[in-house]
C-alpha cells in the first residue's frame, strides 16, 4: 500500500481545503509531519483513516469530523489517492453532517456519501481516466479491506502507529495485552473451538442427567409395580441432581439384580392367584348348576298352572265360538251370490250414466243456432246419422270459398300498402325538389368562407416568422439591459480591486528593501557562540549588528507578498470578468437592434393577439372543407332519390289498378258463399260446430241403448245365482252377505281358538309338567344367593391373577428398559468423561493444565512469541545490544492465568525483568520496537500485503541524543525496499535530521498544510 495524495475539507482542524502529495513529500523514504500542539498533525492520519474505512481511530472516535471553523456552505470532505494490490485508487468519504437549506432558513442533514474510483487505460471515451467501481458505502469497503486485508483496528495498529498505544501494551497486564492481541490476531475461531468444547460437555453431562433421571424414575416405577410388599430400591440408586460419574455404571448391575428379585417375587404371587382361581371357577361351576336346576323346576311348575288357566278361559269362550261358526258358513255359501250382484249393479250404474249423456247432448243441440239445432234435437239415431252427413258435405264445399275469402282480404292490404308507399314516394320526390333548388346559394357561401379560411392559415405562418424574430429580439435586449447594469457595477470595482492590487505590490515591495536593509541584524540574531558565522565562516562574532525599530522578517514578507498575489489574482479576476462582461454585452446589443425592450415587448404582444385571431380563423379550414364535401354526396344523393322516387310512383299506380280489379271478381263469389253470415269462415265453423253435436248425440243415444241391454241379461244372472246357492231370491243372499275382511278375522279367530286349546291339552298331559306340579315349590331365593357368592369369590379370584400378570409384564417390560439403558448409559459416561477433559483443558481449569492456559491465550501466546522475537532485532540496534525482548507463561498471581506476559532481558546484568522497570527513553524505544515488531507480524498474519507507508505517531522527546540517532538508525531501516516512514513529531532535533517535512499551522481561522521549504529547516 502507496499513498499519493490527500485532500481534505472542513475536516477537524482544516477549515478550508488541504492537499498533501505525498509522492513529493515521502520522495527521500522519510518525512516529518510538525507543527504546534494542537495544530493537528494526528488530524493527517485520522484523514486518512477515515478515507479507508469511514471512521477514526479509536482513542479519537469522540472528537468531531467536521471543522468548527469551516464555511457552513462547505461540506466536509476526504479524498485519498493510493495503490493497493497493483491497482491506483481513488476513494472519497463524505460524512453526515449538517448544512443550511437551500431554500428558506434553517439546517438540513447531509448523507454520508462514498465514491470508489480506479485509474485506467480506457475510462470510457478511449482516453485513460476514472472509471467508477462503487457508490456503496458496504460495497466499497468490503472491497478496500480485501485488498488492504487488515481490519481498521490492525491497520491502525500496524501503519498508524498511535500515541501512548506503544508503552500501554508494553506496561499491560496479560488480560489487557490479550484484548489487543485479540484485535489485531483473528483468534475467533480458537474462542469457538473453546465454546464448542463448553457446549459439547454441557451437552453431554444434559444427556447423562437425562439418563440418570430415566435409571431414577425406572427404578420408582419398578418399586411401584412390585407393590408394597417387595424389597424397596437402596439409598445408591442415583437422584435426579446428581452429576454421573464414569464408576456410576456399576450401579446399573445393582438395579438390574434388584428388579430381577422383583420379577421372581411377581411369579410366586401369580402362582398363588392361579391356584385361587381355580377352585373359585370349581364351586362356581356347582353353584350355577344348582341354580339352573331350581330355575327348570320352577319354570316347568309355572307352565302347568299357566296352561290350567288357559284351559278354563278356552271353555268359557266355547259359546261364542261356536256362534261366529254358523255365520261364517252361511257368509261363504253366499260367496257365489256376490259376484253376480256386484256385476248388476256395475250394469245398473252404466246405464243410469248413459240416459244422463243423452239428455245432456239432447239440450246442447236444442240451444244450438240455426233452425236445425230444435228439430235434430227431437230426431232418433238414423235421421241423426242422415243429418250428420249432410252437414259435413256443406262444410267441404265452404272451405273453397273460404280460400277465395283470404285472397280477396289479402288484396285489400296489398292495394293499401301500395297506395301508402307511393304516396311516400311522392313526398320524397317533393322533398328532393325543395331541397334541390338551395343547392347552389348554399354551396357559393361554403367556397367564399373556405377562400377566407386559407387565407387566415398563410397569414399564421407569416405571423410565425414575425413572432419568433421580435422573441429573440426582446431577449437578447433583456440580457443587454442586465449585462450593462452588471458592467456599470462591476468597472468600478475591477479599479477598486485593481488599486488594490497596486497598494499591496508597493507595500510588499517596500517591506522587501526594508528587510534587506535590516538583513545583518537578522543573520546576526541567528549566531552562536563557538559556531561559525554563514557569511564570514568566523566561530568569533565581537559586534553582531542589532536591529532597529520596526525590523523587518521573513514572516512579514511573506505575508506581504501573499497578499499581494491575493490581491492582483483578485483584480485580474475582477478585469477579465468585466471584459467577458462587455463582449456578452456587445452580442446582446447586435442581437436586439436599436429598439427598447418595451417597445420589442409591445410589438409582440400585438402580434401574439394577431396570431391568435388568425389561428383562430384557421382551425375551421377543415370542418369547412369537410361541409363542402357533404354537400356535393348529398346532392348526389338527392337526385338519386329524385329518380327513383318517380319511377317507383308510377310503377305502384299500375300495380293498384291491377289489384282492384282482381278483388271486384273474387267479393262476387265470397258473398254469394257467406250468406247471412259476418263471413265464410264464420258460415263454415258454425255448420262444423252442428255436425259435431249431432255426431255427439248419436253416440250417447247408442251408448244408453246398448247399457239398457246390458242390465236386463245381469237381472236374469242374479236371479239364477241365488237359486242355485240354495236362497229363495237374491234379497236374502244380499242378507248374509260378508266382507271378504270379516270372514277372514272370523277364520282366523276359530282357528286360534281350536289351536290354543290343542296346545293347552298337549301341555296338561306332558309328563314332565305333571311330575314338576307334583313336586314341592322350588327355592329360588337359596340357589341365587349361592350362586352370587360364588362369582364374587371368581371375581375376586380373577382380579387378583389379572394384578399378578401385569405386575409380572410391567415388571419384565421395566427390566427390558433398565437392560437397554444399562447398554447406552456406560459409553455415554465415558464420551463424558473424554469431552469433560477436553473442555476443563482448552478452559484451563484442569489440573492437567498447570499454567491455566486457555486455547485462545495459548495461540495468542505463540503470536506474541513471535511479536517479542520481531521487536527484539530492532530493540537490539536501538538500546546498543544491551536490552531483548522474551514472552513468558509465568501464571499471574491469585487466579489471573497465565501466557501473555512480556519480560526484558537486560545484557549488563545477566538478569531478566519486568518491563515496568525500564526508563522513560528505554521504554520508548522498547514500545517502538515492540510496535514494529506487532506490525510485522500482524503484516504477515494479514497475508504479506506489502505496506509502503507507515506512520509513528510517538513522542521522540524522552531521548538522549545517542538513544535517537540509534532509533534514527532503525527508522531508516524501514526505508529498504521503497518504503516510505512518516513521523508525527515537534522535537526540533528531528528537523535538522529529517529534510523532508509537512507544516502544520494552527490559527484563529483554522490550520493549514504545507510542505517545509529549506529556509524552514
Amino acid at each position: 500500500m502507496r499513498l499519493h495524495r490527500l485532500t481534505v475539507a472542513a475536516f477537524g482542524p482544516f477549515a478550508g481545503t488541504e492537499a498533501v502529495d505525498f509522492d513529493a513529500l515521502a520522495a527521500g523514504g522519510l518525512f516529518l509531519l510538525r507543527g504546534a500542539t494542537g495544530a493537528g498533525k494526528s488530524s493527517v492520519l485520522d484523514a486518512v483513516c477515515f478515507a479507508l474505512y469511514g471512521d477514526v481511530p479509536g482513542a479519537r472516535r469522540a472528537n468531531r469530523l467536521r471543522s468548527d471553523h469551516a464555511d457552513p456552505l462547505r461540506l466536509t470532505e476526504v479524498r485519498l489517492e493510493l495503490t493497493l494490490g497493483g491497482r491506483r485508487l481513488e476513494i472519497i468519504r463524505l460524512p453526515e453532517q449538517q448544512r443550511p437549506k437551500k431554500k428558506g432558513t434553517g439546517w438540513t442533514t447531509e448523507r454520508a456519501q462514498t465514491l470508489l474510483r480506479e485509474w485506467a487505460a480506457d475510462a470510457g471515451d478511449g482516453a485513460p481516466g476514472w472509471r467508477p467501481v462503487s457508490k456503496s458505502h458496504q460495497e466499497a469497503g468490503e472491497e478496500i479491506q480485501r485488498l488492504i486485508g487488515m481490519s481498521r483496528e490492525q491497520f491502525c495498529q500496524v501503519v498508524l502507529l498511535p500515541q501512548g498505544d506503544f508503552a500501554r501494551f508494553l506496561r499491560a497486564d496479560s488480560e489487557e495485552r490479550g484484548k489487543l492481541l485479540r484485535r489485531l490476531f483473528d483468534t475467533e475461531r480458537f474462542q469457538q473451538v473453546e465454546s464448542w468444547l463448553a457446549e459439547r460437555r454441557r451437552a453431554q453431562e444434559a444427556a447423562v442427567q437425562t439418563d440418570q433421571r430415566r435409571l431414577r424414575a425406572l427404578a420408582d416405577k419398578a418399586e411401584q409395580a412390585a407393590g408394597p410388599a417387595a424389597e424397596p430400591a437402596a439409598d445408591w440408586v442415583p437422584g435426579e441432581d446428581e452429576t454421573a460419574h464414569p464408576a456410576a455404571a456399576d450401579l446399573t448391575g445393582a438395579v438390574l439384580g434388584w428388579a430381577a428379585m422383583l420379577r421372581s417375587g411377581a411369579a410366586e404371587q401369580l402362582a398363588v392367584a392361579d391356584a385361587a382361581l381355580a377352585g373359585a371357577e370349581c364351586a362356581h361351576e356347582e353353584a350355577g348348576r344348582a341354580r339352573a336346576a331350581a330355575e327348570e323346576l320352577a319354570g316347568r311348575q309355572r307352565r302347568h298352572r299357566e296352561s290350567a288357566l288357559q284351559a278354563a278361559r278356552l271353555a268359557e269362550d266355547e259359546p261364542a265360538t261356536e256362534r261366529d261358526g254358523r255365520r261364517l258358513a252361511a257368509a261363504q255359501a253366499a260367496v257365489g251370490v256376490e259376484s253376480v250382484l256386484r256385476l248388476r249393479e256395475s250394469a245398473d250404474g252404466a246405464h243410469r250414466a248413459a240416459r244422463e249423456e243423452e239428455r245432456r247432448h239432447r239440450e246442447a243441440l236444442a240451444r244450438a243456432d240455426g233452425a236445425d239445432g230444435p228439430g235434430l234435437a227431437r230426431a232418433e239415431e238414423p235421421e241423426l246419422a242422415r243429418a250428420e252427413r249432410r252437414l259435413r258435405a256443406e262444410v267441404v264445399r265452404l272451405e273453397a270459398a273460404q280460400e277465395d275469402e283470404r285472397r280477396c282480404t289479402a288484396l285489400a292490404r296489398e292495394q293499401r300498402t301500395a297506395d301508402a308507399e307511393r304516396r311516400r314516394a311522392e313526398e320524397l320526390a317533393e322533398d328532393a325538389r325543395e331541397w334541390l333548388e338551395d343547392f347552389e346559394e348554399r354551396l357559393a357561401a361554403l367556397q367564399e368562407e373556405q377562400t377566407a379560411t386559407r387565407a387566415a392559415g398563410a397569414r399564421v405562418e407569416q405571423l410565425d416568422a414575425r413572432r419568433g424574430e421580435v422573441t429573440q429580439r426582446l431577449a437578447a435586449a433583456r440580457r443587454r439591459d442586465g449585462l450593462r447594469a452588471e458592467i456599470a457595477d462591476a468597472g468600478p470595482r475591477a479599479l477598486g480591486l485593481r488599486a488594490e492590487a497596486l497598494d499591496a505590490r508597493e507595500h510588499s515591495q517596500d517591506l522587501r528593501e526594508r528587510r534587506l536593509a535590516g538583513m545583518a541584524a537578522e543573520l546576526a540574531a541567528r549566531l552562536r557562540a563557538g559556531e561559525a558565522c554563514r557569511v564570514c565562516g568566523s566561530p568569533e562574532h565581537p559586534a553582531p549588528a542589532r536591529p532597529a525599530g520596526g525590523q523587518v522578517g521573513a514572516a512579514d514578507e511573506d505575508r506581504a507578498r501573499a497578499a499581494q498575489t491575493v490581491a492582483e489574482q483578485a483584480a485580474d479576476t475582477a478585469e477579465r470578468e468585466l471584459a467577458d462582461l462587455r463582449v456578452r454585452e456587445a452580442a446582446a446589443a447586435g442581437a436586439a437592434g436599436p429598439d427598447g425592450a418595451e417597445a420589442l415587448a409591445e410589438a409582440l404582444a400585438a402580434l401574439e393577439r394577431e396570431h391568435r385571431e388568425a389561428s383562430r380563423v384557421a382551425e375551421h379550414l377543415g370542418p369547412l372543407t369537410q361541409r363542402i364535401e357533404r354537400l356535393a354526396q348529398e346532392q348526389t344523393a338527392r337526385l338519386a332519390a329524385l329518380r327513383d322516387a318517380g319511377e317507383r310512383s308510377a310503377a305502384l299506380t299500375a300495380r293498384i289498378q291491377t289489384l282492384h280489379g282482381e278483388q271486384e271478381e273474387l267479393a262476387a263469389k265470397v258473398s254469394a258463399a257467406r250468406g247471412d253470415a259476418p263471413s265464410v269462415a264464420d258460415r263454415s265453423a258454425s255448420l262444423a260446430r252442428l255436425a259435431d253435436r249431432v255426431t255427439a248425440l248419436a253416440g250417447a243415444a247408442r251408448a244408453c241403448a246398448e247399457a239398457a241391454a246390458r242390465l236386463k241379461d245381469a237381472d236374469g244372472e242374479l236371479a239364477a245365482a241365488a237359486v242355485s246357492a240354495g236362497f229363495p231370491n237374491a234379497e236374502e243372499a244380499r242378507a248374509v252377505l260378508l266382507p271378504a275382511s270379516e270372514r277372514e278375522r272370523l277364520a282366523a279367530r276359530l282357528e286360534r281358538h281350536r289351536s290354543a286349546r290343542a296346545a293347552v291339552e298337549r301341555l296338561l298331559a306332558e309328563p314332565e309338567l305333571v311330575a314338576a306340579a307334583a313336586c314341592p315349590a322350588a327355592d329360588l331365593p337359596g340357589t341365587q344367593a349361592r350362586l352370587q357368592g360364588a362369582t364374587d369369590r371368581l371375581r375376586r379370584a380373577h382380579a387378583a391373577q389379572d394384578a399378578a400378570r401385569r405386575r409380572c409384564e410391567e415388571l419384565a417390560g421395566i427390566g427390558r428398559q433398565l437392560a437397554a439403558l444399562a447398554a447406552s448409559l456406560a459409553p455415554a459416561l465415558v464420551r463424558f468423561a473424554r469431552i469433560n477433559r477436553l473442555a476443563s483443558l482448552a478452559a484451563g481449569t484442569s489440573t492437567e493444565n498447570r499454567l491455566r492456559m486457555r486455547l485462545e491465550s495459548y495461540v495468542l501466546a505463540a503470536r506474541l512469541e513471535q511479536v517479542a522475537a520481531a521487536a527484539s532485532d530492532r530493540l537490539v540496534r536501538m538500546s546498543g545490544g544491551r536490552y531483548t525482548l522474551v514472552h513468558s507463561d509465568d501464571r499471574g498471581t491469585g487466579n489471573r492465568r497465565s501466557g501473555l506476559a512480556l519480560r526484558v532481558v537486560d545484557a549488563w546484568t545477566g538478569t531478566e525483568r519486568d518491563t515496568a522497570t525500564l526508563s522513560g527513553g528505554e521504554s520508548f524505544f522498547a514500545s517502538l520496537a515492540l510496535a514494529l515488531g506487532l506490525a510485522d507480524v500482524v503484516t504477515d498474519e494479514a497475508g504479506g500485503m506489502p505496506l509502503d507507508t507507515l506512520f509513528i505517531d510517538e513522542g521522540f522527546g524522552t531521548l538522549d541524543e545517542q538513544a535517537l540517532e540509534e532509533v534514527m538508525d532503525v527508522l531508516d531501516g524501514l526505508r529498504e525496499r521503497d518504503r516510505a516512514v512518516g513521523i508525527v513529531s515537534h522535537v526540533a532535533d528531528l528537523r535538522t535530521r529529517i529534510p523532508a517535512q509537512l507544516l502544520v499551522r494552527k490559527g484563529r481561522s483554522g490550520s493549514t498544510l504545507a510542505l517545509a521549504r529549506r529556509e524552514d529547516v
